[in-house]
């Protein structure tokens, strides 16, 4: 499934040569595939020199998943099929991601894709993957909430509340993590196997990609980039993050002062004529935040051999790409004696990243062979 998966189709003989197995298994095996509807036969391909071979593909409707992304402003939920493609999806947005609404918003989302879906094809859902921050509960003073308002995160079980709902298994994943290996599966930015990627999101995150898997760490904090410490520490007090520095909830923090809808300017729906203030307000964070981005940057490729650098987010195409050049000129300006040149480039899939991210990886955990080394590396949690 995973050679199919990876090259759309192939004759039986090419997934034997792909597989490594022999003709006569990869036949019995191809055989229950098809039985269990799981893959396909496409027509025959002929005018080729020996007998004419009949390709086989994976079944769009022989498998489904679900994906939630709880954030800091929004929920979103995305149904998929086997080959990764959209079905259905939703999108709710808050002022404050408060436990109990938030966890009730997003189960209803997910019922209600699992809802357009057959008695048959409800049946072939693998899972549900839940892609939120870590520590959600630890942000309120960032998001101006008041102290302790998110609390009642500590003790959530979200798998549990999920799985009771939906009956599905679930797996809960970082989110900026989850985004990552949706640049991997289903993007086009990361083609080296090493990479270190960054996710502009309300808070920033991050994944670190090792030997072309996705790597968490024993702990979970690979990838943890918002926690790094930025400038020095004054006097009694201790160094900032760059979660603090280089987070999109500050830019949404100036363009509120200004009178803009960052959730306009965000999505790029500015039609007021505010298009060139919210310019000027993007570039001056930006200035800041590549500066101190840009300190990590080459601090994590002094640790790791990154052979590329990621840059994706919720931002506009047009401000992703301008922050990408932007921070790919800060790293420039360093004194990089020593250490090897890594590109800085913009990701592939955007906004989408994190859902599609949550929703992609219950189906690699079914039909891909490396499953094991995600969990063994603390990339999933399996909670039921």
């Amino acid at each position: 499934m995973h050679a199919l998966l990876q090259t759309g189709m192939l004759s039986k003989a090419e997934i034997a040569r792909e597989t490594g197995l022999s003709g006569q298994a990869a036949s019995v095996i191809v055989n229950r595939l098809l039985e269990d509807g799981l893959l396909v036969k496409l027509d025959k391909v002929r005018g080729q020199v020996g007998q004419p071979s009949t390709p086989i593909a994976p079944n769009p409707e022989g498998a489904y998943s679900l994906g939630v992304k709880i954030g800091r402003r929004s929920v979103e939920a995305i149904l998929i099929n086997l080959l990764g493609e959209e079905l259905g999806a939703s999108r709710v947005r808050y002022d404050a991601p408060l436990p109990e609404p938030t966890i009730s918003t997003a189960i209803a989302q997910a019922v209600g894709l699992l809802a357009h879906l057959s008695p048959a094809a409800r049946s072939r859902v693998v899972g549900l993957g839940v892609a939120m921050p870590d520590e959600i509960h630890a942000w309120s003073a960032e998001l101006g909430l008041a102290p302790r308002a998110l609390d009642g995160w500590r003790d959530a079980d979200i798998g549990g509340a999920f799985a009771r709902e939906t009956g599905l298994p679930v797996t809960l994943y970082n989110d900026a993590a989850a985004a990552c290996a949706a640049e991997m599966i289903a993007g086009h930015a990361i083609t080296s196997r090493s990479a270190l990627y960054i996710y502009l999101g309300t808070f920033i995150g991050g994944g670190v990609v090792i030997d072309g898997r996705l790597y968490r760490g024993e702990q979970g904090n690979a990838g943890a980039i918002g926690s790094m410490p930025t400038g020095p520490a004054g006097p009694g007090n201790s160094p900032g993050q760059l979660i603090h520095s280089a987070s999109i909830f500050l830019l949404e923090r100036e363009l509120e002062a200004a009178g803009i809808d960052p959730s306009a300017a965000l999505s790029a729906a500015l039609a007021d004529g505010s298009g060139e203030r919210a310019d000027a307000i993007f570039d001056a964070w930006a200035e800041t935040a590549c500066a101190e981005l840009s300190r990590a940057v080459v601090s994590a490729l002094s640790v790791i051999d990154f052979q590329e650098v990621v840059v994706d987010g919720f931002l506009p195409p047009s401000w992703r790409d301008r922050f990408t050049h932007r921070l790919s000129a800060a790293v420039e300006r360093f004194n990089r004696s020593g250490l090897k040149a890594a590109p800085v480039i913009a990701g592939s899939i955007g906004p989408m990243a994190r859902v599609l991210g949550a929703a992609m990886l219950p189906l690699k955990a079914r039909f891909s062979p490396d499953t094991d080394l995600l969990i063994r590396s603390g990339m999933a949690r399996d909670l039921i």
